[in-house]
C-alpha cells in the first residue's frame, strides 16, 4: 500500500501565515458621509488607508449614497451596488456611519447592512462619529466592535485597529 504525503504551502515572504484556501482576506467597507466635511468616499478611503497600514490587502470600498427614508429604497440601493455578492466575498464588513443611535436604526442602511451580514455569517464592525447605542442595541445588530472616529486621522487609526482584529 503506497503512503501519501501532504505538503503544507510555504508561508509568504512577509512571515504572515498563508490563509486557508477559500478564506477571503479582503474587507468590505460600506461607508456613508460623516457630515458635510467628510464625504462617504473620504471616510471609506481613510479607513482603508488604516487597514492597509495595518498589513491587510486593499479593501473593497462601497461608497453609500444618501438613501431615502423608506426601507425599500435602502434595500434597492444595496442591491444596485451588488452589496450581497461583495459581502460574501469579504472577510468582514466595516460599516462607516456618522451616528449610531437606536431611534434612527429602523429602516437605515446601517441596520440593513448589519442584518445582511448577520444573516450571511459575515462579521460586521462599525466606525462612527458618535455612538449612542446601548450595549443591548449593539448586540442586536451583532456588531463585533464599534469604534468612534470623527476626523480623518481618527478614521485611519480606526482602520489600523480593525486590521489587527479582522
Amino acid at each position: 500500500m503506497a503512503s501519501r504525503t501532504h505538503q503544507t504551502p510555504a508561508a509568504p515572504p512577509t512571515g504572515q501565515p498563508t490563509p486557508p484556501v477559500g478564506v477571503p482576506r479582503r474587507l468590505l467597507i460600506a461607508s456613508a458621509a460623516f457630515g458635510p466635511t467628510l464625504s462617504a468616499a473620504a471616510v471609506a478611503n481613510a479607513i482603508a488607508r488604516g487597514i492597509q497600514d495595518g498589513g491587510l490587502p486593499e479593501p473593497d470600498l462601497c461608497v453609500l449614497p444618501v438613501p431615502g427614508e423608506d426601507g425599500a429604497e435602502v434595500r434597492e440601493m444595496l442591491d444596485e451596488l451588488g452589496f450581497d455578492a461583495r459581502m460574501r466575498r469579504a472577510r468582514a464588513v466595516v460599516i462607516g456611519t456618522e451616528r449610531l443611535q437606536e431611534a434612527t436604526l429602523a429602516g437605515s442602511v446601517t441596520f440593513e447592512i448589519a442584518t445582511r451580514a448577520r444573516q450571511g455569517g459575515v462579521p460586521a464592525y462599525a466606525v462612527t462619529g458618535a455612538n449612542a447605542l446601548s450595549a443591548f442595541d449593539a448586540r442586536i445588530l451583532d456588531l463585533q466592535l464599534i469604534l468612534q472616529a470623527s476626523s480623518r486621522t481618527a478614521l485611519v487609526a480606526a482602520g489600523r485597529k480593525l486590521a489587527g482584529l479582522a
